[in-house]
């Protein structure tokens, strides 16, 4: 009996106990961690093609050879199953489905409203603020750069209300024309909400009647002779031309299109997005799906629009460059989704046939270079353990720092390196927990190795997967540490580089410590510019979270020690006043003038500062 039989057997079993409805069904092994998820419009139907068809692909094979157990979620309809599909993909990230990797959230540009003096800032996460959200933008410094671009042109503030409310001068935006100072009234309510109005026209696309009022503006300064105004007004137009041009305004006629396009080779796939809102291009972003070599790129592209868009606001248009099996649920799906009409489209003619053929350039493109940077990190890989003897073959590495102040704000840091480059998701910090270690580097790298490699030996679920090796920032001694503590938890197999800058600090005369060896390279040697690459990003990713740590330490005001004091009434205090020092020199009667401050509340807040 073949082992994927025994999965059949169970399926066969479990079918007539499943009600003919639509739904969701999960294959489970033997620890009951989730196989696969699939949706389908009659579960016990779908369920019967695992154990009628003859020959089914290996990948399924493999899948019913793990199956121990079923468990079945039934909805209402096709669509609500294929949203269920989508969120538990994402959430469990099951081995045999298709998984949309490197997903998150994409930045917005939001200007507030009913405010005297409404902000332009990045948001990114809920909605929950009253203004006007603009976006999504394909990263973070796609929208830095738009912002900075309204900057010049509108003049909007940027600061938070607190630093807003307590400037007593102009700040070097201002200096430098991106502001028009408002935090001390160099402008008025009327003239500042006029560039607020002109801003969101021109963010939605209407952007020649703003360009027309500015140039009839530069006119009459100049006649005027008033030539530093007209100078002004100048840049701005320049500033505009240029965010028209970089932008291609006039290349399309998309209000609010995202254009989708997949790229296969060689087992390998690629899926680059393209944002289009306000007839503007909002940037472009690669994905790079996990699935098996053999699997359509129709499906491939199908799975990811519905993980995609799950947490993500669908636009009206979706222009894809392949047909896809599903694609009138999907529209279905995601019109109910955001209670508005969604069409997805083949590119066939015209300006959407071009931007998708732009964006399957682009998705091939990115492809080749993932594929040459992971086989020149395999290369690294190889060359790496050459060096160092080291019996078994590397995929992984982790890297280990830690960053302090004469033992304030400990923190110890690991990165992780793979063939495609670093993994991000692996990173990990650890606020150092023993207080009489704080000052202690020894002491503090055996904590986190213990505190990291002890859950991996236990087994627990949230541990990461062993390294195949450990990179530690740090010389001899900090070697032993490692060895010691690694060893004591019994992973004995697993080999151990310290690497330790030389005498003057400076980089290129770095010694290897391995075993009981000492190791150095050539200044342009691949594998020292690789190694010191690790170890460069471990001290970023550790100073970086102690900074963090560092700055949350500060933000701790006294109004923290004050019962009573939540929250709201925190920031109530520190918007009114502008910062807990001023809060401090209150009297009583300027704190119980606070809305929201009751008399006892300010007296507490009183009494604590004064007596």
């Amino acid at each position: 009996m073949f082992s994927f039989n025994k999965g059949k057997s169970i399926i066969k079993k479990k079918i007539p106990l499943i009600s003919k409805n639509p739904g969701v069904y999960r294959m489970l092994n033997e620890n009951n961690e989730i196989l696969y998820v699939g949706k389908a419009k009659n579960l016990p139907n779908r369920l019967k093609n695992y154990i009628s068809e003859k020959t089914l692909p290996i990948r399924t094979e493999r899948m019913l050879a793990q199956t121990k157990n079923i468990e079945v979620t039934t909805t209402s309809n096709e669509s609500e199953a294929l949203l269920l599909e989508a969120n538990l993909i994402k959430k469990h990230k099951p081995k045999f489905n298709i998984l949309l990797k490197d997903d998150k959230s994409f930045p917005y540009i939001f200007i507030s409203k009913n405010e005297k003096w409404p902000q332009l800032t990045k948001h990114r996460g809920k909605k929950t603020r009253d203004g006007h959200y603009f976006g999504p933008f394909a990263s973070a410094g796609s929208a830095n750069w738009t912002i900075k671009i309204l900057q010049k042109i509108f003049l909007l503030r940027i600061c938070d209300d607190s630093i807003f409310k307590n400037r007593q001068r102009p700040c070097i935006l201002y200096q430098i024309k991106r502001c028009s100072a408002p935090c001390v009234g160099y402008t008025d309510p009327k003239s500042y909400n006029k560039l607020v109005h002109s801003s969101i026209e021109f963010i939605s696309g209407k952007t020649r009647n703003i360009q027309k009022d500015l140039s009839k503006q530069m006119d009459t300064a100049s006649k005027e002779l008033d030539y530093e105004k007209a100078a002004i007004l100048r840049d701005r137009i320049k500033a505009l031309t240029q965010i028209q041009s970089s932008q291609n305004v006039n290349a399309t006629n998309l209000s609010e299109a995202d254009v989708i396009a997949a790229y296969k080779e060689s087992g390998k796939s690629c899926i680059q997005v393209f944002f289009f809102r306000s007839k503007q291009n909002w940037g472009n972003q690669s994905f790079f799906p996990k699935h098996d070599p053999d699997e359509n790129l129709s499906k491939i592209l199908s799975s990811f629009i519905m993980q995609f868009y799950e947490n993500k606001s669908a636009p009206k248009l979706i222009i894809i460059n392949k047909e896809i099996d599903d694609q009138k649920l999907i529209e279905k799906t995601l019109e109910l989704k955001e209670n508005k009409p969604v069409s997805i489209k083949t590119a066939k003619k015209g300006n959407e046939l071009k931007i998708s053929v732009m964006a399957e350039k682009n998705a091939k493109e990115s492809l080749t270079r993932k594929a040459y940077e992971t086989e020149s990190n395999r290369n690294l890989f190889e060359e790496l353990s050459n060096k160092f003897s080291l019996k078994s073959n590397i995929n992984l590495i982790e890297v280990y720092d830690n960053s302090h102040i004469q033992g304030s704000n400990s923190v110890g840091a690991l990165i992780a390196f793979g063939t495609e480059g670093f993994i991000k998701k692996r990173y990990r910090k650890f606020n150092i927990k023993s207080e009489h270690i704080k000052n202690d580097d020894y002491a503090m790298l055996k904590e986190v190795l213990f505190r990291r490699f002890s859950k991996a030996v236990k087994d627990i679920k949230s541990a990461l997967s062993l390294p195949d090796l450990v990179l530690i920032d740090g010389g001899k001694g900090q070697y032993s540490v490692a060895r010691k503590t690694i060893n004591e938890l019994g992973l004995y197999d697993i080999p151990i580089i310290a690497i330790a800058k030389g005498k003057f600090r400076n980089s290129g005369n770095e010694t290897f410590f391995f075993e009981n060896n000492t190791f150095k390279f050539s200044r342009n040697d691949p594998v020292l510019f690789f190694l010191q690459r690790l170890r460069d990003e471990a001290h970023r990713f550790a100073i970086s979270a102690h900074r963090d740590k560092r700055i949350k330490g500060m933000k701790k005001s006294l109004l923290d020690q004050i019962g009573g004091i939540g929250k709201i009434r925190k920031k109530t205090l520190l918007n009114y006043f502008g910062s807990a020092r001023a809060v401090e020199a209150a009297s009583f009667d300027e704190l119980k003038s606070v809305e929201g401050i009751e008399q006892s509340v300010a007296k507490k807040i009183h009494n604590f500062f004064h007596d």
